[in-house]
């Protein structure tokens, strides 16, 4: 078993340690999301020699608000400095370029549920599911640490579930202490929805479509939004305190002010109202 234990600041991308994996492995579509068209494996125009994006800090005026709400959940620098040594994919043969390219998905997927498996393990709640939840965590670490072939035969979406059903008892756990109606919204269709004011506390939001919906003012604390899509969603006001597995993309994605609350787990997105 090893040494290390995974934390919060391994699963936060750091670009001064990648070569720019996510502009150049990713495939873009020219849309709302994106100005342009940009195969897999083909650099972003704006990606500079110094692996720095040239417009970073004019992504969304760009026509990029896609960018601005990825994160690779600390995928970057462990594939550029672990799984590769270092080696940058400018320098070296294309098939190993390519690799890198493939398995930089494979090592987000894996630093996700590492970041999901890390929050749990701060909830008082799930307690009785700590030490299984430990277990899990240093599995999956360990998992994204294997060297490159290995990596490329993995089952990832076999591991998926079985982190699954852990974040699922947890998600039981946490939110039986949550005052509230308790719903069910369990990957509801909640496209526009107006839910101005409505009282979601310790509700099941676990894949809900919230694109567009109207949660201004709403109690969302002690929710479970993993995997909800809060495109455009409008949080203004909004109370998510205790919210828990919510990540920043789907933050940065959503609308806020300077009225909402959030967990410690995220930061306001810089595109929101600032805070009073």
């Amino acid at each position: 078993m090893q040494d290390h234990i995974v934390g919060p600041a391994d699963l936060r991308g750091d670009c001064a340690s990648c070569f720019g994996l996510c502009c150049v492995a990713l495939p873009f579509t020219a849309s709302r999301d994106f100005a342009v068209d940009k195969p897999a494996g083909t650099p972003c125009s704006n990606l500079q020699d110094d692996h720095r994006c040239g417009i970073h800090d004019r992504l969304r005026q760009k026509g990029f608000t896609g960018c601005t709400v990825y994160d690779c959940f600390g995928a970057g620098q462990k594939v550029s400095q672990v799984t590769f040594g270092g080696r940058d994919w400018r320098t070296v043969p294309r098939e190993d370029a390519r690799r890198m390219f493939d398995l930089f998905p494979v090592v987000r997927q894996l630093h996700e549920l590492l970041w999901y498996l890390t929050e749990a393990l701060t909830l008082p709640a799930a307690r009785p599911v700590h030490a299984d939840l430990r277990r899990m965590l240093e599995r999956t670490e360990q998992l994204t640490l294997q060297p490159p072939e290995e990596l490329g035969a993995l089952d990832v979406a076999a591991h998926r579930q079985h982190v699954n059903v852990l974040l699922l008892r947890t998600s039981e756990l946490v939110r039986a202490v949550t005052r509230g109606k308790k719903k069910d919204r369990r990957g509801a269709d909640l496209m526009g929805a107006r839910l101005k004011g409505a009282d979601l506390r310790g509700a099941d939001l676990r894949g809900a479509y919230l694109i567009a919906a109207d949660l201004t003012g709403a109690d969302l604390r002690g929710a479970d939004l993993i995997g909800a899509d809060l495109r455009d969603t409008d949080l203004t006001d909004a109370d998510l305190t205790d919210a828990f597995f919510l990540t920043q993309p789907q933050l940065n994605a959503a609308r806020g002010s300077a009225g909402t609350r959030l967990p410690g787990s995220v930061t306001r997105p810089v595109h929101w109202a600032p805070r009073l």
